[in-house]
């Protein structure tokens, strides 16, 4: 039971991390299409709108690249051994 449990605890984690990879994408992309309907502006602002999602994307992923990393190195130092200290 325990093993369906981790399952069922990084099927989560991974939506939770796709969904915040995509959402800036698709919130650039629905600001555009919002303004092409109702500002009259021509589909061209499909374009830097798609360039500014992606590059949101990649700044939610280069923060979780940063806090694993972090955290990596923060457990590589918690399990270092030492063999002249007595405790």
């Amino acid at each position: 039971m325990k093993k369906w449990g981790d399952i069922i605890k990084n099927m989560t984690l991974l939506s939770q991390f796709s969904l915040s990879f995509i959402t800036p994408l698709l919130l650039c992309l629905l600001i555009c299409w919002w303004m092409s309907t109702n500002l009259g502006i021509g589909a061209w602002i499909f374009i830097p709108g798609f360039i500014f999602g992606l590059g949101g994307s990649f700044t939610v992923a280069y923060k979780l690249y940063l806090s694993v990393t972090g955290h990596q190195k923060k457990e590589k130092k918690k399990n270092k051994v030492s063999f002249n200290r007595h405790h």
